[in-house]
C-alpha cells in the first residue's frame, strides 16, 4: 500500500474499473453495482452486499477476482470484509468464510418491503398466496400399489415438513399419473393442519419466468430473498429446468438456504434424478439427499377404484360392464381416465342417450389411437401366458409339464371359440402342432369346465378380457 491515504469510496471505484475488464456488462450491472463501500480500516476494504445469497455468489464466482483486485490497491495484506444487509423478516447470523476473506453480518439493517413475484405489481402485501389448487388433497387421492410408498412418504412429510429424512421429497412418474396432484396434498394438509407455516406450490416454467424478471428488473436480490421466506417449496415439473444455467444456480442458492433453514422441499419429475439430463450435479446430488419416490401406472382395480371414486364425487352412477370396460382400456394416465368420464357425461347429455357399454365404446375410440378390429391368436397367447405367469415361448415348446399344458390347452380352446382361424393355423402358432392336437386340447378344456368351477372362473374372466381389451363388438 502506498503512504498516500486513500479513502474507501475511491479504493472500491478503483476495484471497480478493475473489475468492469474482466467480466460481461449484464454480470457486472447484476452483481458488482449495488454493492456500496462502507468503510476502510488499516488494510481492510468493508462492502456491503444484500443478501447471503449474493455473497454466496461472488465467493463461488468471483473470490479470485475480487482478492487479486484488492491486493493491486491495498498491497499483500488487503482484504475485504463483507457486511450483508439483512431484511428484517431474516434472522442475522454471523456466516463463517473460508476463502481468506472476512465476513460479518450486522444485526437488522431494514431494507423496506420484500417483493413478492406472486403478486400483481403495485399491491403492497407480504402475504402470501400458495398458489395450490384446494380440490387436491389426500382424500381424493386413491392409494395402490403403484403409488404406496410415494403417498405414505407425502402423509409423512405433511404431519413433520422438514422433520422427516424425506427432504427434499422428489416424487417422479410419467405423464397423468398423479404428481402434480400430490405434491399439492401435502401443501394443503399442511396449510389446513399446521398454522402459521408458509407454503407455496410453482411450476418450473413460471419459476424460471420469474428469474428473468428480476434479472431484467435488477431485482434478484428481491427474489431470492422472497424465496427464503418460504416454509414447504413445491417446484413442479423440475425436469424443465434442465439447460438453463443461470436458473439453476439461483435455485441452488434457495435449495441450499431453505433445507439449512429445516425448510421442506418437494420436488415432481417425470424422471428419477439421477437421469436428469442437462442438470448440474450439485443439483443432482442435493435431489439424492432425501427420498425420491416413484409413482407408476395403476393396476385394474386401482384404476376402477380411481373411477369410482371420481364417480362418487361427482354424484354420478355408472354401469359396472361400463367402468370395467373403461379400466380395461384406459391404462396408464389416470387424466385419460377422467377424461373418459367427462366425455361420456357429456355425450349422454348433449345425445339423450343413456350411458351404456356401446357408448362407452364410441368414447373409447377417442382416447385410444389404435383400437384392435380382431383377436389374434398370438393376443390370447399373450394374455393366457401373463395370466399363468409363463413365457410364451413355453407355449409354443414341447414341454409337458402340467402347468404349462393347461396354459396351451387353454390358449387353443380360446383360439378356436373367439378366432376366425382354422383348427390348422391354430396349430400352426403352437409350434406347428397339427388340427387333432388342437382339436385333442378343446376337449380336455371342455372336461375340466364341466367339472371345476374355478377353473371355469378364470376361463370367463380370461374371455371377457380378451373382448373388452380389443374393444370386441
Amino acid at each position: 500500500m502506498t503512504g498516500m491515504v486513500k479513502d474507501y469510496a475511491t479504493v472500491w471505484e478503483n476495484c471497480l474499473r478493475t473489475i468492469r475488464k474482466n467480466v460481461n456488462s449484464q454480470s457486472f450491472k447484476t452483481w458488482f453495482e449495488p454493492i456500496k463501500p462502507i468503510r476502510l480500516e488499516l488494510s481492510a476494504l468493508t462492502i456491503q452486499v444484500p443478501n447471503k445469497f449474493f455473497y454466496e455468489w461472488l465467493e463461488e464466482h468471483y473470490v479470485v477476482l475480487l482478492k487479486r483486485t484488492i491486493r493491486q490497491e491495498l498491497g499483500d495484506t488487503g482484504r475485504l470484509e463483507y457486511q450483508i444487509l439483512m431484511s428484517p423478516q431474516i434472522e442475522t447470523k454471523k456466516i463463517p468464510y473460508s476463502n481468506g476473506l472476512d465476513i460479518s453480518s450486522p444485526g437488522g439493517v431494514d431494507t423496506g418491503i420484500i417483493k413478492n413475484p406472486f403478486i400483481i405489481p403495485g399491491i403492497k402485501k407480504l402475504k402470501i398466496d400458495s398458489q395450490l389448487n384446494p380440490s387436491y388433497i389426500f382424500d381424493n387421492f386413491i392409494e395402490g400399489d403403484c403409488n404406496r410408498l410415494a403417498r405414505s412418504a407425502g402423509l409423512a412429510v405433511a404431519k413433520k415438513p422438514g422433520g422427516t429424512a424425506f427432504n427434499p421429497l422428489v416424487i417422479f412418474g410419467d405423464v397423468g399419473l398423479g404428481k402434480t396432484h400430490l405434491a399439492q396434498a401435502i401443501g394443503n394438509s399442511i396449510l389446513s393442519t399446521l398454522e402459521g407455516k408458509t407454503v407455496l406450490y410453482v411450476s418450473s416454467e413460471k419459476f424460471t419466468n420469474q428469474i428473468i424478471e428480476s434479472i431484467k428488473n435488477n431485482a434478484v436480490n428481491d427474489f431470492v430473498n422472497f424465496y427464503q421466506l418460504i416454509d414447504v417449496l413445491i417446484v413442479d415439473d423440475i425436469q424443465f429446468l434442465a439447460n438453463k444455467q443461470k436458473t439453476q444456480e439461483i435455485f441452488f442458492h434457495i435449495f441450499n438456504q431453505l433445507h439449512q433453514g429445516g425448510k421442506q422441499i418437494i420436488l415432481t419429475s417425470d424422471r428419477p434424478p439421477k437421469d436428469l439430463d442437462g442438470m448440474e450435479e450439485r443439483l443432482i446430488s442435493r435431489f439424492k439427499w432425501g427420498l425420491s419416490a416413484d409413482l407408476q401406472s395403476p393396476d385394474l382395480e386401482t384404476r376402477m377404484a380411481i373411477l369410482e371414486a371420481k364417480m362418487s364425487q361427482e354424484g354420478l352412477d355408472l354401469p359396472y360392464d361400463v367402468i370395467e370396460f373403461i379400466s380395461y382400456n384406459i391404462k396408464n394416465n389416470i387424466r385419460e381416465l377422467e377424461g373418459v368420464l367427462i366425455s361420456l357425461v357429456a355425450q349422454s347429455t348433449l345425445n339423450r342417450r343413456e350411458i351404456d357399454l356401446d357408448l362407452a365404446k364410441e368414447v373409447i375410440k377417442n382416447f385410444v389411437s389404435q383400437m384392435s378390429k380382431e383377436i389374434t391368436v398370438d393376443f390370447i397367447q399373450k394374455l393366457v401366458a401373463d395370466h399363468f405367469d409363463v413365457p410364451v415361448e413355453k407355449l409354443k415348446s414341447q414341454t409337458r409339464k402340467r402347468g404349462i399344458v393347461i396354459a396351451r390347452q387353454l390358449s387353443m380352446y380360446l383360439a378356436k371359440n373367439l378366432t376366425n382361424k382354422s383348427l390348422k393355423a391354430i396349430g400352426e402358432n403352437f409350434g406347428g402342432r397339427d388340427h387333432s392336437t388342437v382339436i385333442y386340447s378343446c376337449k380336455a378344456v371342455q372336461d375340466l369346465l364341466d367339472t371345476d368351477m374355478i377353473f371355469k372362473d378364470t376361463v370367463a374372466d380370461l374371455e371377457k378380457k380378451i373382448k373388452m381389451s380389443l374393444n370386441e363388438k
